[in-house]
């Protein structure tokens, strides 16, 4: 049996999911790419996984209270134990025809074990030319999140306690 590599969710966006502006909160959007990231990521590795990056969450237009909002999620590259996910946001009025997407983003999952170490994840291998541009599209990603990091570590030391 094939292995799933994409998974979907398709729900109402609440009365509870707005902010001061009338529209969904961006909150709720980062906690619905976590939860499908995280069905995506569990499911594959077919045992716990945990948020190790967010990056690059792109958004494009505002979701309305009222509307049915779609998650896509895919792996678009796997490592020893990480699987980067491609998360895309759509929603639609109910009477509408097509979705719109109005966020995206690149999640990354390690898969850990009951001690919370990490563990080997099932090897994803691109087979569309799509995939391969995915795959592709994660590598980049990881050398820009390299430099980023290599920015970021003077401030995410912890001057205060040393």
């Amino acid at each position: 049996m094939k292995k799933q590599h994409k998974i979907e969710f398709q729900f109402l966006s609440e009365p509870t999911d707005v902010n001061y502006g009338g529209k969904v909160h961006g909150g709720a959007v980062m906690k619905w790419i976590d939860q499908v990231g995280y069905s995506c990521a569990s499911t594959w590795a077919e045992s716990y996984a945990v948020t190790v990056y967010v990056g690059g969450i792109r958004f494009y237009k505002p979701i309305l209270i009222g509307d049915i909002v779609r998650l896509n999620a895919e792996i678009i590259y796997t490592g020893f134990s990480s699987m980067h996910i491609a998360i895309d946001v759509y929603s639609k009025k109910v009477t509408a025809q097509n979705f719109e997407k109005k966020t995206h983003c690149v999640i990354v999952f390690v898969a850990v074990d009951e001690n919370g170490k990490s563990q080997k994840v099932p090897h994803w291998e691109p087979q569309t030319q799509e995939e391969k541009e995915k795959a592709e599209y994660a590598l980049k990603l990881m050398n820009l999140r390299k430099n980023i990091e290599n920015e970021m570590n003077p401030f995410l030391q912890d001057k205060e306690n040393q």
